[in-house]
């Protein structure tokens, strides 16, 4: 696995300071995720699902939400940060090549990740048509 060093340019002060923006926002959605998988409840319901969305407009207010944006906060980048957070490509590969079934911790996440997915998603689709439907608002 690389540093953030390697996998990230030299930036300037204004840049770095985005990026440590943008990496507390992945730990708060992590810590969230998290906090909804110990109390055994989705998160998709409220509290979580509102605090989640609290989340996405932040990011969205920062600038995150465009991909190729550095830093980018897009379903995919955020998916790669969880995923890699959570160690999940490599419970994949090992599932692979013993052909056997996904850890059932990581299958859980998994599925954690893709609950956060899915609502980032949804919600990143309405955000961006927004204007579309509530003309003369802005």
């Amino acid at each position: 696995m690389r540093s953030e060093s390697e996998e990230m340019p030299p930036a300037d002060a204004a840049t770095r300071v985005r990026r440590g923006r943008a990496r507390d926002l992945v730990d708060r959605v992590e810590k969230l995720a998290l906090e909804a998988e110990a109390a055994v409840r989705p998160l998709e319901t409220d509290p979580y699902r509102a605090r989640l969305f609290e989340l996405f407009a932040e990011a969205s207010l920062c600038g995150f939400l465009v991909e190729g944006n550095d830093p980018d906060l897009t379903c995919d980048a955020l998916a790669r940060q969880l995923a890699m957070r959570w160690n999940l490509e490599d419970s994949v590969r090992r599932s692979h090549e013993t052909q056997t079934r996904i850890a059932e911790a990581s299958l859980h996440r998994m599925r954690l990740m893709w609950s956060v997915l899915r609502m980032w998603m949804d919600w990143t689709y309405a955000w961006e048509r927004w204007d579309e439907f509530h003309p003369g608002s802005a």
